[in-house]
Protein backbone atom coordinates (compact mmCIF):
# COMPACT_ATOMS: atom_id res chain seq x y z
CA UNK A 1 0.00 0.00 0.00
CA UNK A 2 1.51 3.46 -1.00
CA UNK A 3 -1.61 5.88 -0.28
CA UNK A 4 -1.61 8.07 2.90
CA UNK A 5 -4.81 7.09 4.71
CA UNK A 6 -7.14 9.84 5.18
CA UNK A 7 -8.19 9.70 9.11
CA UNK A 8 -11.68 11.03 8.64
CA UNK A 9 -12.53 10.10 12.64
CA UNK A 10 -9.19 12.54 13.65
CA UNK A 11 -10.36 14.95 11.67
CA UNK A 12 -13.97 14.73 12.82
CA UNK A 13 -13.22 14.89 16.18
CA UNK A 14 -11.07 18.30 15.85
CA UNK A 15 -14.26 19.92 14.07
CA UNK A 16 -16.33 18.94 16.78
CA UNK A 17 -13.81 20.25 19.62
CA UNK A 18 -14.31 23.46 17.71
CA UNK A 19 -17.54 23.55 17.73
CA UNK A 20 -18.03 22.62 21.54
CA UNK A 21 -15.49 25.52 22.06
CA UNK A 22 -17.76 28.35 19.98
CA UNK A 23 -21.15 26.65 21.71
CA UNK A 24 -19.60 27.41 25.22
CA UNK A 25 -18.67 30.89 23.98
CA UNK A 26 -22.22 31.23 23.35
CA UNK A 27 -23.94 30.07 25.62
CA UNK A 28 -22.05 32.12 28.13
CA UNK A 29 -23.40 35.11 25.91
CA UNK A 30 -26.85 33.62 26.39
CA UNK A 31 -27.21 31.44 23.49
CA UNK A 32 -27.38 28.04 23.39
CA UNK A 33 -27.46 26.41 19.99
CA UNK A 34 -30.32 24.48 19.48
CA UNK A 35 -30.55 21.22 17.09
CA UNK A 36 -34.21 19.68 16.50
CA UNK A 37 -35.09 16.78 14.53
CA UNK A 38 -37.84 15.75 12.96
CA UNK A 39 -38.45 11.70 12.76
CA UNK A 40 -41.41 10.60 10.47
CA UNK A 41 -41.90 6.73 11.12
CA UNK A 42 -39.91 3.54 12.05
CA UNK A 43 -37.27 3.24 9.59
CA UNK A 44 -34.23 1.57 11.65
CA UNK A 45 -31.26 3.36 9.52
CA UNK A 46 -33.39 6.65 10.35
CA UNK A 47 -33.65 6.35 13.86
CA UNK A 48 -29.55 5.41 14.47
CA UNK A 49 -28.95 8.32 12.47
CA UNK A 50 -30.95 10.67 14.58
CA UNK A 51 -29.67 8.68 17.51
CA UNK A 52 -26.00 9.44 16.37
CA UNK A 53 -27.16 12.97 15.76
CA UNK A 54 -28.89 13.50 19.18
CA UNK A 55 -25.78 11.73 21.52
CA UNK A 56 -23.04 14.57 19.06
CA UNK A 57 -24.95 17.49 19.64
CA UNK A 58 -25.32 16.84 23.58
CA UNK A 59 -21.45 16.12 23.91
CA UNK A 60 -20.70 19.58 22.19
CA UNK A 61 -23.18 21.55 24.58
CA UNK A 62 -25.90 22.35 22.10
CA UNK A 63 -29.98 21.66 22.91
CA UNK A 64 -30.88 18.88 21.25
CA UNK A 65 -34.58 17.88 20.63
CA UNK A 66 -36.12 14.95 18.40
CA UNK A 67 -39.67 15.21 17.79
CA UNK A 68 -40.88 11.53 16.63
CA UNK A 69 -44.21 11.28 14.46
CA UNK A 70 -46.33 8.37 13.56
CA UNK A 71 -45.73 6.93 10.02
CA UNK A 72 -49.18 7.44 9.28
CA UNK A 73 -48.96 11.27 9.70
CA UNK A 74 -50.50 13.61 7.09
CA UNK A 75 -47.95 16.00 4.62
CA UNK A 76 -50.22 18.49 7.10
CA UNK A 77 -49.25 17.54 10.19
CA UNK A 78 -45.59 17.35 9.40
CA UNK A 79 -45.23 20.73 7.57
CA UNK A 80 -46.79 22.01 10.46
CA UNK A 81 -44.05 21.11 12.59
CA UNK A 82 -41.43 22.75 10.39
CA UNK A 83 -43.55 25.80 10.71
CA UNK A 84 -43.60 25.64 14.48
CA UNK A 85 -39.87 24.97 14.63
CA UNK A 86 -39.22 27.83 11.80
CA UNK A 87 -40.93 30.03 14.52
CA UNK A 88 -38.94 28.72 17.74
CA UNK A 89 -36.29 30.80 19.21
CA UNK A 90 -34.98 27.92 20.86
CA UNK A 91 -34.49 25.83 18.01
CA UNK A 92 -31.52 27.63 15.80
CA UNK A 93 -31.39 24.64 12.98
CA UNK A 94 -33.18 21.74 12.35
CA UNK A 95 -33.30 18.26 10.09
CA UNK A 96 -36.24 16.44 8.90
CA UNK A 97 -34.93 13.16 8.62
CA UNK A 98 -35.16 11.50 5.25
CA UNK A 99 -36.85 9.32 3.91
CA UNK A 100 -40.47 10.15 4.36
CA UNK A 101 -43.20 8.10 4.05
CA UNK A 102 -45.00 7.58 0.71
CA UNK A 103 -48.12 9.96 1.57
CA UNK A 104 -45.28 12.87 2.17
CA UNK A 105 -43.99 14.67 -0.54
CA UNK A 106 -40.36 15.79 0.52
CA UNK A 107 -40.70 18.58 -2.20
CA UNK A 108 -43.21 19.98 -0.10
CA UNK A 109 -41.93 19.47 3.26
CA UNK A 110 -38.57 21.45 2.53
CA UNK A 111 -40.37 23.92 1.22
CA UNK A 112 -40.92 24.83 4.15
CA UNK A 113 -37.73 24.81 5.70
CA UNK A 114 -36.26 28.36 6.94
CA UNK A 115 -32.78 28.43 5.17
CA UNK A 116 -31.64 30.18 8.07
CA UNK A 117 -32.19 26.84 10.11
CA UNK A 118 -31.83 24.66 7.18
CA UNK A 119 -28.96 22.81 8.46
CA UNK A 120 -29.80 19.92 6.24
CA UNK A 121 -29.40 22.01 3.46
CA UNK A 122 -31.90 20.46 1.13
CA UNK A 123 -34.29 22.88 1.09
CA UNK A 124 -34.87 24.48 -2.58
CA UNK A 125 -34.09 28.31 -1.49
CA UNK A 126 -30.74 26.70 0.29
CA UNK A 127 -29.78 24.87 -2.51
CA UNK A 128 -30.36 27.71 -5.24
CA UNK A 129 -28.34 30.09 -2.77
CA UNK A 130 -25.80 27.45 -3.17
CA UNK A 131 -25.59 27.37 -6.39
CA UNK A 132 -24.85 31.53 -6.29
CA UNK A 133 -22.31 31.09 -3.87
CA UNK A 134 -24.47 32.52 -1.21
CA UNK A 135 -26.12 29.71 0.80
CA UNK A 136 -25.88 30.43 4.83
CA UNK A 137 -24.60 26.75 5.43
CA UNK A 138 -23.26 23.66 3.46
CA UNK A 139 -24.39 20.39 3.16
CA UNK A 140 -22.98 18.45 5.54
CA UNK A 141 -21.50 16.02 3.49
CA UNK A 142 -20.24 17.70 0.42
CA UNK A 143 -18.75 20.44 2.93
CA UNK A 144 -16.96 17.38 5.10
CA UNK A 145 -15.39 16.36 1.85
CA UNK A 146 -14.28 19.64 1.31
CA UNK A 147 -13.16 20.39 5.10
CA UNK A 148 -11.12 16.65 5.27
CA UNK A 149 -9.22 17.94 1.89
CA UNK A 150 -8.37 20.79 2.90
CA UNK A 151 -7.39 19.34 6.43
CA UNK A 152 -5.63 17.10 4.77
CA UNK A 153 -2.96 20.13 2.69
CA UNK A 154 -4.75 18.73 -1.03
CA UNK A 155 -4.48 21.24 -3.27
CA UNK A 156 -7.89 21.88 -4.76
CA UNK A 157 -7.60 25.05 -6.70
CA UNK A 158 -6.41 24.20 -9.96
CA UNK A 159 -7.25 20.64 -9.80
CA UNK A 160 -9.02 18.42 -11.58
CA UNK A 161 -12.11 16.93 -9.82
CA UNK A 162 -13.88 13.94 -11.00
CA UNK A 163 -17.06 13.25 -9.19
CA UNK A 164 -18.90 9.54 -9.53
CA UNK A 165 -22.54 10.25 -9.15
CA UNK A 166 -24.75 12.57 -9.30
CA UNK A 167 -27.05 12.74 -6.68
CA UNK A 168 -28.48 15.45 -5.17
CA UNK A 169 -27.29 14.68 -1.46
CA UNK A 170 -23.69 14.50 -2.47
CA UNK A 171 -22.38 14.15 -6.28
CA UNK A 172 -24.64 17.73 -8.00
CA UNK A 173 -23.86 19.67 -4.36
CA UNK A 174 -20.31 18.82 -4.53
CA UNK A 175 -19.74 20.06 -7.95
CA UNK A 176 -20.98 23.12 -7.40
CA UNK A 177 -19.15 24.18 -4.47
CA UNK A 178 -15.63 23.24 -6.01
CA UNK A 179 -16.31 24.64 -9.48
CA UNK A 180 -17.23 28.30 -7.10
CA UNK A 181 -14.38 30.58 -7.05
CA UNK A 182 -13.16 30.27 -4.07
CA UNK A 183 -9.66 29.75 -2.06
CA UNK A 184 -11.42 26.12 -0.97
CA UNK A 185 -12.15 25.31 -4.26
CA UNK A 186 -11.36 26.66 -8.07
CA UNK A 187 -11.17 23.22 -9.81
CA UNK A 188 -12.31 21.87 -13.08
CA UNK A 189 -15.31 19.66 -12.18
CA UNK A 190 -16.25 16.54 -14.35
CA UNK A 191 -19.27 14.72 -13.05
CA UNK A 192 -19.89 11.28 -14.05
CA UNK A 193 -22.58 8.56 -14.24
CA UNK A 194 -24.91 5.87 -15.45
CA UNK A 195 -24.52 7.65 -18.90
CA UNK A 196 -20.58 7.91 -18.91
CA UNK A 197 -19.04 6.11 -21.76
CA UNK A 198 -15.46 4.99 -20.98
CA UNK A 199 -15.67 5.58 -17.20
CA UNK A 200 -12.08 4.74 -16.31
CA UNK A 201 -10.82 7.23 -19.31
CA UNK A 202 -12.60 10.14 -17.28
CA UNK A 203 -11.54 9.16 -13.77
CA UNK A 204 -7.98 8.78 -14.83
CA UNK A 205 -7.56 12.58 -15.77
CA UNK A 206 -8.60 13.05 -11.92
CA UNK A 207 -6.43 14.82 -9.31
CA UNK A 208 -9.25 14.59 -6.85
CA UNK A 209 -11.40 11.10 -7.45
CA UNK A 210 -14.88 11.30 -5.24
CA UNK A 211 -16.96 8.22 -5.98
CA UNK A 212 -20.65 8.80 -4.73
CA UNK A 213 -22.32 6.16 -6.36
CA UNK A 214 -23.95 3.25 -3.59
CA UNK A 215 -22.39 0.33 -5.44
CA UNK A 216 -19.36 -1.40 -4.38
CA UNK A 217 -16.16 -2.02 -6.89
CA UNK A 218 -17.31 0.91 -9.05
CA UNK A 219 -13.92 2.38 -8.75
CA UNK A 220 -11.10 -0.03 -9.20
CA UNK A 221 -7.21 0.71 -8.94
CA UNK A 222 -6.85 0.28 -12.43
CA UNK A 223 -9.25 3.49 -12.99
CA UNK A 224 -7.14 5.93 -10.68
CA UNK A 225 -4.39 8.28 -11.92
CA UNK A 226 -1.12 7.34 -10.07
CA UNK A 227 -0.60 9.91 -7.06
CA UNK A 228 -4.55 11.01 -6.96
CA UNK A 229 -6.26 11.33 -4.08
CA UNK A 230 -9.38 9.12 -3.76
CA UNK A 231 -12.71 9.85 -1.56
CA UNK A 232 -14.90 7.37 -1.03
CA UNK A 233 -18.18 8.15 0.06
CA UNK A 234 -19.99 5.16 -0.36
CA UNK A 235 -21.13 2.79 2.53
CA UNK A 236 -23.08 -0.95 1.61
CA UNK A 237 -22.99 -3.83 3.78
CA UNK A 238 -21.65 -7.06 2.20
CA UNK A 239 -21.24 -10.43 3.78
CA UNK A 240 -17.92 -9.03 3.84
CA UNK A 241 -18.56 -6.40 6.00
CA UNK A 242 -19.06 -2.52 5.56
CA UNK A 243 -17.13 -1.36 1.96
CA UNK A 244 -17.08 1.90 0.07
CA UNK A 245 -17.72 2.18 -3.71
CA UNK A 246 -13.87 1.92 -3.93
CA UNK A 247 -11.86 -1.38 -4.03
CA UNK A 248 -9.72 0.09 -1.42
CA UNK A 249 -7.23 -2.85 -1.62
CA UNK A 250 -6.45 -2.13 -5.39
CA UNK A 251 -6.61 2.21 -5.18
CA UNK A 252 -4.71 2.16 -2.07
CA UNK A 253 -1.37 0.64 -4.20
CA UNK A 254 -2.14 3.48 -6.99
CA UNK A 255 -3.46 6.97 -4.99
CA UNK A 256 -1.22 9.25 -3.34
CA UNK A 257 -4.13 9.46 -0.67
CA UNK A 258 -7.42 7.49 0.50
CA UNK A 259 -10.45 7.56 2.54
CA UNK A 260 -11.14 4.35 4.15
CA UNK A 261 -14.73 2.65 4.95
CA UNK A 262 -15.57 2.98 7.39
CA UNK A 263 -13.41 6.08 9.59
CA UNK A 264 -13.34 8.48 6.18
CA UNK A 265 -16.14 10.91 4.72
CA UNK A 266 -18.65 9.44 7.38
CA UNK A 267 -17.76 10.89 10.35
CA UNK A 268 -17.38 13.77 8.77
CA UNK A 269 -21.34 14.44 7.93
CA UNK A 270 -22.27 14.91 11.57
CA UNK A 271 -19.36 16.91 12.40
CA UNK A 272 -20.17 19.32 9.45
CA UNK A 273 -23.78 19.25 11.02
CA UNK A 274 -23.08 20.39 14.22
CA UNK A 275 -20.80 22.75 12.58
CA UNK A 276 -23.71 24.28 10.37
Amino acid sequence: MSATIIDGKAIAAQIRAEVAERVAVLAGRGTTPGLAAVLVGDDPASHIYVGMKEKAAAEVGMLSRRIDVPADATQDHVIGIVRDLNADPEITGYIVQLPLPGQISELAVQLEIDSEKDVDCLAPSTLGLLVRGQAPYLPATPGGIVEMLVRSGIEIPGSHVVIVGRGSLVGMPLAVMLAQKSDRANATVTICHTGTRNLAEETLRADILVVATGKPGTVTGDMVKPGATVVDVGINRTDEGLVGDVDFASAAEVAGAITPVPGGVGPLTVAMLLHN
